[in-house]
């Protein structure tokens, strides 16, 4: 197969915004979606090889496993090895038993899967996942296992048949993931039946080639055809985000993007020069290492501190660095035969997968406890254990009655047991939002956020005053004027305004975690007391913590916890606030409550209340409020606002 260089150079428009994405530089919301690109470079290549061998007569299943493990094994072995000890350093209990799955995960071809059921994508717990990116290898590896078996079997029906049976699968995987990006999205992120598509359109290109004679001199049809594909993409880093329902009809923009360039990207063209330059190419060949180091050398740094814009920077540096050492002294030394042949392939990829199995399934079996830390600590952090399905502290503190779980449309019995769905449930609780005794109401709209503040005004109120409430987990206010049963933010949306429409309320109090934005907050103010409501008031952000607060005292202040604290704490929140109050227009009848200026002082932010750090933590993860914060805060400030 004759190389082509601005391949190479599309491969580096896929790992650049890959990186700078995780490390959340400004101008790269949709950089997530250079994997996509990569599943069209990896379905072209993989097809071009097999049906070239197949004409030739020449293709056999073992030499084409064998390819794929020079090709993967030896750079994914080094560097789970070398992330090993760190993890062991920096990772407390909870974290390394997760890590250890992880590494048994993939291996066994399954971190798709793992992750699927364990964390989402776009969550911020996922930046301190050290191999979280391993999930797109699995797809690919899963890809891998049965796609030649197809080619295999249609072969002698002849390559229409192949191409029929194959557009068939593309098909039905691009209409399930769009519809399941809005129903199940973590489904639809991580696994195979949603992505098969995007490799399937690299996988069409060679038969293409093989059936149209695409003429390569006609130099403006092909500058035009890998302009509209190079802008393609590059509009999809710009302009996409976390909110876009992904991988669905929105990704065949990076994805036919990519596979313009491979047909008419030609050498020839504008497009095919630029990426075959020797800085697009050198990144390209060593894209593959370098995007399995950029996200533990993230992962690994903010277990231990909050890095700086130029820290990211020097980190992705560093990747590179790392990458161009694994690429010339691992990668290359694979795949060339002479140094390794097929036999000792095999057998050190599965002595590899052994070895691997080993040591998670030890991680596993101690449940992250090496002797990392001391029983003190252990004891402290499974107090605050919180994993999904038991959500062990959820129980123990009876917090779904103290945060109003039966007013959520968002169905958590799925989310227990990984189907996390958009479909809202059918119904809530009627009294979230009647009021028989004809009392002045506190209406809470908003996320998971919002529902922590009902506690606390519940501990507080006059009697006079009741408090109802639609508040879906992750579902920020929006303004929803037309009712969606496909999407449960939307819906939940939509019934609290019909709600507050027809209540009225005295009060409407907003909170949520993230997405507050000065004009978008006014707007809703404007829209809800046009509609009814007497009063607005807009809580700001929580104050955040990197990798959860019960983790930020046992790492950095277990035998003296100060009362406030900087230590891991998200200081980007406290420029939001800053932001908001400066920009957000107040009146007699809108008032914005700054959560910041409650919670924290130049001595940082509140750890705990009272002298019992277990039950007087002031949040229990990144960022929620525990009941006892929220009482503190309802008694000491928000229940004056409120029931002014």
């Amino acid at each position: 197969m004759k190389y082509r260089p601005e391949i190479d150079g599309l491969r580096a428009i896929a790992i650049l915004p890959v990186i700078f994405f995780h490390a959340g530089f400004d101008g790269f919301s949709g950089g997530y979606i250079g994997v996509d690109i990569f599943y069209v470079i990896s379905g072209y290549l993989i097809t071009s090889l097999i049906l070239s061998e197949k004409d030739s007569g020449t293709f056999k299943l073992a030499n084409f496993y064998e390819r794929r493990a020079r090709r993967i094994l030896p750079a994914l072995f080094f560097v789970m090895a070398i992330c090993m000890p760190f993890a062991w350093a920096l990772l407390l209990p909870q974290d390394l038993k997760a890590f250890s799955e992880s590494i048994v995960a993939v291996v066994t071809f399954v971190s798709n899967i793992f992750f699927w059921r364990t964390t989402g994508y776009f969550e911020q717990a996922s930046e301190l996942k050290p191999l979280l990116h391993t999930w797109s290898l699995s797809v690919e590896e899963q890809f891998y296992l049965f796609f030649p078996l197809i080619i295999l079997t249609l072969w002698r029906f002849g390559k229409q048949k192949i191409i029929f049976t194959l557009a068939s699968i593309f098909f039905a995987s691009l209409t399930f993931a769009h519809l399941d990006s809005k129903h199940n999205p973590n489904a639809a992120f991580f696994l195979l039946p949603t992505r098969i598509w995007e490799l399937l359109i690299g996988a069409f290109i060679p038969f293409y080639f093989q059936r149209t004679k695409v003429n390569f001199h006609n130099l403006y049809a092909n500058e035009l055809a890998s302009l509209i594909g190079f802008s393609l993409i590059i509009f999809s880093i710009v302009k996409f985000d976390s909110a876009i329902p992904y991988p669905s009809l929105y990704t065949l923009a990076p994805t036919l993007g990519a596979a313009l360039i491979i047909i008419y990207g030609q050498s020839n063209t504008t497009i095919g020069r630029l990426l075959s330059t020797p800085p697009f190419t050198f990144i390209g060949l060593i894209s593959y290492s370098t995007y399995l180091w950029h996200q533990p050398l993230f992962a690994f740094a903010r277990h231990t501190t909050q890095p700086t814009t130029f820290e990211l920077a020097a980190l992705c540096a560093i990747s590179v660095l790392l990458a161009y050492i694994s690429w010339k002294f691992i990668e290359t030394p694979f795949r060339q035969k002479v140094k390794f042949n097929q036999k000792q392939i095999f057998t050190y990829s599965i002595l590899g997968i052994i070895f691997f199995i080993c040591i998670g399934s030890y991680g596993i079996w101690r449940k992250g406890d090496l002797g990392q830390v001391s029983r003190e600590k252990k004891d402290f952090l499974a107090y605050f254990d919180n994993t999904s399905p038991e959500w062990q502290y959820s129980e123990k503190l009876d917090l779904f009655r103290k945060i109003r779980n039966e007013c959520n449309f968002f169905d958590i019995p799925k989310y227990r047991i990984g189907q996390q769905t958009r479909t809202p449930l059918t119904t809530i609780d009627s009294s979230c939002y009647t009021n028989p005794e004809d009392k002045k109401i506190v209406f809470i709209w908003g996320d998971s956020h919002a529902q922590r503040l009902y506690w606390g005004l519940k501990q507080n109120h006059p009697t006079n005053w009741t408090l109802l409430q639609v508040a879906s987990s992750g579902c920020s206010p929006q303004i929803i004027d037309k009712e969606n049963k496909q999407d449960y933010c939307d819906y939940s949306n939509w019934f609290a305004i019909q709600k507050i429409q027809t209540l009225k309320p005295q009060v409407v109090l907003i909170g949520q975690n993230i997405d507050h934005n000065p004009n978008d907050m006014k707007n809703i103010a404007k829209f809800l007391l046009l509609h009814g409501a007497s009063k607005v008031i807009l809580t700001g952000p929580t104050p955040h913590w990197r990798i959860g607060l019960p983790y930020v005292i046992a790492s950095d202040h277990f035998k003296q916890t100060p009362r406030y604290t900087t230590a891991g704490l998200d200081k980007s929140i406290l420029t939001l606030d800053h932001h908001l109050k400066n920009n957000f227009p107040e009146s007699e009848r809108v008032k914005y409550v700054s959560l910041i200026d409650y919670f924290c002082n130049t001595n940082g932010c509140i750890t705990h209340f009272g002298n019992d750090i277990r039950t007087g933590i002031s949040s229990n993860d990144e960022g929620h409020l525990t009941p006892i914060s929220s009482i503190h805060l309802a008694k000491d400030l928000l229940g004056d606002i409120v029931f002014k």
